[in-house]
């Protein structure tokens, strides 16, 4: 089988700490760290993010143009909401250690994590997975635009879409002073993710996070 990757090479690389990798930091216990072909040059159409969340911190609503996405859950719980492109749906999901979402390419979706020190991995089948976020779509489009296309008044969308001035990533943002209240419109079957059959937390060590 033809490969493009020189396996026999000298600087191939076969090990990565992904910990020297930081892809996102809010804070201590809300981060990314990545590894892609970038950081380990032999991967061939695989790529993972490693992610901790604390309960109620969510990845903001995105979608990724050239990968599929598999989230695995280490620790904690993790709410997975994708929109169906099919159906016009949100289907959502809870995933508990040892479980698994599958987010096809392409698919608008976001995570929130339901316990404390969340711990999960997104992988993706392609060596540098591309994303979109939904922070920056709602602060690059011009305001005028989205108001002619919608019928909006423009300065109350100007004035919606001020606080968000970077890409999100891990939201809501820690200067965020908003009384939150209630997730359960956002995951409203977060409970019983598999229809009106509770699925059991299964047992597990709580993961002890590496930056407390």
């Amino acid at each position: 089988m033809d490969s493009p990757i020189d396996y026999t090479s000298p600087s191939a690389q076969f090990t990565f700490d992904v910990n020297k990798n930081p892809f996102f930091t809010k804070d201590n216990f809300n981060f990314m760290n990545i590894i892609g072909i970038e950081q380990l040059n032999t991967l061939d159409n695989l790529s993972l993010i490693d992610i901790f969340l604390s309960r109620s911190n969510n990845i903001e609503p995105h979608y990724h143009p050239n990968a599929s996405e598999l989230v695995y859950c280490i620790s904690g719980a993790m709410a997975v909401s994708i929109l169906n492109p099919f159906t016009k749906q949100y289907q959502h999901y809870t995933i508990t250690p040892g479980q698994v979402a599958n987010i096809p390419q392409g698919w608008w979706h976001y995570q929130m994590a339901t316990e404390d020190r969340t711990h999960a991995l997104a992988i993706f089948n392609a060596s540098t997975p591309e994303v979109i976020l939904g922070s920056d779509i709602l602060r690059l489009t011009p305001s005028n635009i989205m108001a002619h296309t919608y019928c909006m008044d423009e300065n109350q969308w100007r004035k919606a879409i001020k606080p968000i001035t970077a890409s999100t990533y891990i939201g809501p943002p820690k200067n965020c002073h908003r009384n939150h209240g209630s997730n359960a419109q956002a995951f409203p079957n977060y409970i019983y993710p598999y229809g009106n059959q509770g699925y059991p937390m299964q047992p597990y060590t709580p993961y002890n996070h590496p930056r407390c």
